[in-house]
């Protein structure tokens, strides 16, 4: 393994968002080795090998914290990776780095927020009563204890089922969420919510009209609260286009609204990371209601770089102790996952809420950066789409479900 004399780092994950911090580390000199999840012949860990810019790629068990954590003092150990920063591009990783960030400290360097404070953006619940306490819109949420509740509960329709952590996988946590139109269908759908998950985990929220052209994100890099380094950023397609469970479209803009409101639950949380924070404005009220935070590195952070903040670079710093200056991201550029997106495209189309035309132009004008394909590492890119059809006119096996969920969330 060819490493560099700096200390580099180690990335969870094999999707484009971990490709994107290799790659942005390696234009750099700076090592990576890339923690992929499957068997050696997984497409995960498949289409991660075909860049050049990892230094290895290494399996990922899918264990308990004790685990994980004695897997990478081993790796450490192996390896020699003293003082090389640990940088998630997942939810379940976050959490776990963020429960065991002092023990990690003994061999990597970790930038993390304890986790009573990663607790408060991984579970909605708590992520929910934060923006309550300082003043930060959030959509109408009931949290049910039994049917019995749900079918006495007086709300408008049409409101959404979803959960509050996402525990396991099944159809209830892989959707972002189940539309409900009628009591009789809340009712039924609840149920069977009940059915895979725990019934504390269940929510009933207000649906907030409009698609991916409505929702925004704060994405940032902080220490103790102090965001040093941020982009606003508005998810112009999604898919699936009514939930999006990933960006397929995303453009940088400027948006005072979701700034002020995203420094503000960063500062009451003394955030220390790489965070999304996502918003969605309401409009019958013109107020920009939180959904989530995504502790870790967000799918379209290369993003970053092209708009002026390379996140994987000031991250690797800040995990080194460097000084970083403040910085914004400029608006007016753009990310795109091509195949995701052309699925985004036809879905608006079919509906009637995009033309050809329209979709074509919405493609030219601005700078645009590729979630894969990268023209000094393009072979990634390049095996991407075939194994994406291919995946798709068969059945698939575990490894190339996760895969699928990873990359079009289908």
């Amino acid at each position: 393994m060819k490493r560099s004399a700096a200390p580099g780092a180690v990335v969870f994950g094999g999707t484009s968002s971990a490709l994107g911090v290799a790659r942005a580390l390696g234009r750099r000199g700076i090592s990576t080795i890339l923690l992929a999840r499957g068997n050696r012949l997984s497409v995960e860990r498949v289409v991660a090998a075909t860049s050049r810019y990892p230094s290895a790629v290494l399996g990922w068990p899918s264990a308990d914290d004790e685990v994980q954590a004695r897997y990478l003092f081993d790796v450490a150990r192996k390896y020699g990776l003293r003082n090389w920063a640990l940088i998630p591009t997942g939810d379940d990783d976050a959490a776990m780095l963020a429960r065991n960030a002092e023990t990690l400290s003994a061999a990597y360097r970790v930038v993390s927020s304890p986790w009573s404070a990663v607790e408060q953006a991984y579970d909605k619940r708590l992520t929910y009563r934060l923006a309550a306490e300082v003043g930060v819109a959030h959509p109408w949420t009931f949290y049910p204890v039994d049917a019995g509740e749900v079918e006495q509960l007086e709300c408008a329709f049409p409101v959404i089922l979803k959960p509050a952590v996402k525990r396991g996988y099944n159809r209830f946590t892989h959707a972002k969420a189940w539309r409900v139109e009628n009591r009789q269908q809340l009712l039924r759908q609840y149920r069977e919510a009940w059915s895979l998950t725990d019934a504390a985990l269940i929510m009933v929220q207000e649906l907030i009209p409009g698609g991916g052209e409505a929702q925004f994100s704060f994405a940032a890099l902080c220490r103790d609260g102090q965001v040093l380094a941020s982009v606003v950023a508005r998810r112009t397609r999604q898919f699936p286009v009514d939930f999006g469970l990933n960006s397929t479209f995303v453009q940088t803009v400027e948006e005072p609204g979701v700034e002020i409101a995203a420094r503000r639950l960063l500062a009451a949380l003394r955030y220390s990371g790489p965070v999304e924070v996502e918003f969605k404005r309401d409009p019958r009220s013109g107020e920009f209601k939180v959904l989530d935070i995504n502790p870790r590195l967000w799918a379209w952070h290369t993003l970053g770089a092209r708009a002026g903040v390379d996140f994987s670079y000031l991250l690797w710093r800040l995990a080194q102790g460097q000084p970083i200056a403040g910085c914004r991201g400029r608006s007016g550029v753009a990310w795109i996952n091509p195949v995701g997106d052309a699925c985004a495209g036809l879905a608006e189309m079919r509906r009637g809420r995009l033309r050809l035309r329209d979709y074509a132009r919405s493609l030219w004008g601005m700078p645009l950066e590729q979630a894969t394909f990268a023209l000094d590492d393009p072979l990634a890119g390049l095996v991407e789409a075939p194994l994406l059809g291919y995946l798709l006119a068969k059945p698939a096996g575990l490894d190339e479900r996760a895969w699928l969920r990873s990359h079009l969330k289908l």
